[in-house]
């Protein structure tokens, strides 16, 4: 037996993995990682695969970063964690004082939480808490986008759209209103990415009309809606949006977490439109992929509405054992210095332009309906008929081969159901980006190579896929 057998044959005896059916490791094998070496994981038999998701979309300078890994060894000998109650340490008021500063201007405050979902559940309760302090307890519902995902927590499911992870839990969700995404891949024929978010905008300011006054806040993933499949739209769909927000009064919530810092071309997706949100929300990459770490930041406006007495009882008291931890902000604080010294969003640039470059003979491909890119995010989605866009049936699992094919050459590429994504991290090279085209045609070729086994029943829902 192997030692990864063996490692695996431990793990299988004890773990229960995330977002995994584990039956499906009866067949496929789980692959255990001894160590990280900038875009590369290696097994415990010295097979390498390159990380081309960042390791769920966190990593953004490398494994074994020796920048990051130095200033966390650094802070281990002075402080370990404290409690933010009452008391504060250096690496929280240093990565708060250059949070605010590199987030748009109006943003002035950071409160901490431990990850994505929870940072998302702070910005939901701060809202709708504001309102409530404010004397307008009827506002206390959230607008959000078909096809979001927010999390996994349940107020962060509420405001969440992919039936995958929603609808088991249905009966706990709150009452959240749903607009149609702007995602331009549902775009008519010859029409801007620009013309489709204004048109589909239509829907949101009708639903601000009708209902401000019950809501306290919209939700987005800005330009990007990950877990949904990748689907992309335009900024001026967030200046919309700002603009009217702004004249129904009524909070703007953007969920960054996954596409802040660099990822989508500029250091955070609001910038692209030229606005502010009420709350920012950031986790993932915060701290260069290293540990969990998520802060809302926010204006002095929301931060005033607390700001009281103690009978009166308007404190936020919400709070997380782990809160502003010293080792992760000091990952957080490494992470923004190699933002601040290497000239990184010029250098994704490049970067960007080489995947696309990579993959644009996929757009000829037959089954390929669209190769579609913001940033450093790039997304292949798989379909049985080209012309009608009309997807494969979620129970083909076709991405799951794409997966397979990948690890046998040496690459992680874990699609989002059809959907074949490079998500890397920003120190790979354009000869990387090369190899991970070469091995996503491969696998699309191998993926699409069968006709359709399952029928596709009349209220199919694109939805329910294998999780990425």
């Amino acid at each position: 037996m192997g030692l990864n057998n063996q490692w695996m044959q431990r793990d299988l005896a004890v773990l229960w993995h995330p977002c995994t059916q584990m039956k499906d490791h009866q067949q496929l094998p789980l692959v255990p990682i001894k160590r990280g070496e900038g875009v590369w994981l290696e097994d415990f038999e010295g097979k390498r695969y390159l990380d081309a998701v960042s390791s769920w979309w966190v990593n953004v300078f490398g494994h074994a970063n020796p920048r990051i890994n130095q200033r966390i060894k650094d802070q281990v000998d002075q402080l370990e964690h404290v409690i933010l109650a009452g008391f504060s340490h250096q690496p929280v008021i240093e990565l708060s004082e250059r949070l605010v500063k590199i987030t748009p201007e109006g943003l002035t405050r950071c409160f901490y939480a431990d990850n994505g979902s929870s940072c998302i559940e702070v910005a939901l309760k701060m809202s709708f808490h504001y309102w409530l302090n404010r004397g307008q307890p009827n506002k206390k519902r959230f607008v959000t986008l078909t096809n979001s995902y927010h999390g996994e927590t349940i107020a962060a499911m509420s405001v969440g759209d992919v039936p995958l992870f929603t609808e088991t839990y249905k009966a706990l969700l709150l009452d959240t209103i749903k607009v149609p995404s702007p995602d331009c891949y549902l775009r008519p024929d010859g029409m801007s990415w620009e013309e489709h978010s204004r048109n589909m905008f239509q829907a949101m300011e009708q639903t601000l009309a009708d209902n401000h006054d019950s809501v306290a806040a919209v939700i987005v993933e800005p330009l990007i809606q990950g877990a949904g499949g990748m689907r992309m739209y335009h900024p001026v769909y967030l200046k919309l949006l700002r603009e009217a927000c702004d004249r129904y009064g009524v909070h703007l919530i953007h969920d960054e977490i996954a596409v802040g810092f660099g990822r989508t071309g500029s250091m955070f997706a609001c910038e692209q439109a030229g606005i502010r949100p009420d709350f920012l929300c950031l986790s993932k990459a915060l701290t260069g992929g290293y540990l969990p770490l998520a802060a809302v930041v926010t204006t002095e406006d929301v931060y005033s509405a607390f700001y009281d007495d103690y009978p009166t009882l308007r404190a936020f008291l919400h709070s997380h054992s782990y809160t502003g931890n010293p080792l992760a902000c000091a990952a957080a604080l490494a992470t923004l210095d190699i933002f601040e010294e290497d000239n990184v969003i010029e250098n994704n640039k490049a970067l960007a332009q080489r995947m696309a470059t990579a993959t644009a003979h996929l757009v000829d491909h037959p089954h390929v309906s669209e190769v579609r890119q913001t940033g450093m995010v790039l997304a292949i989605e798989m379909v049985q008929d080209k012309a009608t866009k009309t997807a494969y049936p979620w129970q083909e699992r076709r991405g799951l081969k794409v997966f397979e094919h990948a690890l046998e050459r040496g690459a992680l590429l874990r699609p989002l159901g059809s959907v074949v994504y490079f998500l890397p991290p920003y120190v790979i090279t354009p000869e990387q980006i090369d190899f991970l085209a070469e091995v996503a045609t491969e696998g699309i070729d191998i993926a699409t190579n069968s006709t359709v086994s399952v029928a596709v029943p009349k209220d199919f829902h694109p939805g329910f896929r294998d999780p990425g």
